[in-house]
């Protein structure tokens, strides 16, 4: 989140960071977006007694906003499908794995023991299937021989940090195109970042 918000606002786009909304009052990127002049909000999962009541009342506070983009970033929450079709073809993720290997957790040490040769990145359309959506854009890193987990996870997530920016940026812009779930750059930008 703070990756994309620093490159808005080094970077010169016509768009601007409208709310950070987070499900845990103390979640960092909170004090992180009220630094920077930007609205909070918390939708704490705890308080409904289901996953759609939660889900409603997230899509009712970010439709307050009213996002042309909702970039998911360190919201470890299943979002419903309700939820994730209201917000169809605006809502991204960026997920640890070259999907679509590894979904889910663990996905550096999954990596390792798999004996993968490369690890990345993937900046992707969110989709009722979990870690499944068209992919917008990957990078990658080579996995090497001492790697643990969290030497592999600190490699990824410094592209990561390069990449989720790029690829919201190209959302914002409209220079994404999905046809039969294949996403590309409409001006032909590398959708690769080695």
């Amino acid at each position: 989140m703070q990756a994309v918000v620093r490159a808005c606002a080094a970077k010169g786009w016509d768009a601007r960071v409208a709310v950070v909304i987070a499900n845990c009052a103390d979640a960092p990127g909170l004090a992180f977006a009220r630094q920077h002049g930007i609205a909070t909000a918390v939708v704490d999962h705890q308080g409904f007694e289901s996953r759609q009541a939660f889900d409603t009342e997230l899509a009712r506070t970010l439709d307050g906003f009213a996002p042309d983009v909702v970039a998911m970033a360190g919201f470890m929450r299943i979002l419903g499908d309700a939820f994730v079709e209201h917000f169809a073809g605006r809502l991204v993720n960026v997920h640890p794995s070259l999907l679509p290997a590894f979904t889910g957790l663990h996905t550096h040490r999954r990596a390792i023991e798999a004996g993968c040769k490369l690890a990345g990145a993937t900046v992707h359309f969110v989709t009722p299937a979990l870690d499944h959506g068209p992919i917008i854009a990957q990078a990658v890193v080579p996995v090497l021989p001492a790697d643990t987990p969290a030497l592999l996870a600190a490699r990824v997530l410094e592209r990561e940090h390069v990449l989720y920016p790029r690829a919201v940026r190209w959302l914002v812009q409209g220079l994404l195109r999905v046809s039969d779930g294949v996403v590309t750059h409409t001006g032909g930008e590398a959708q690769l970042l080695r």
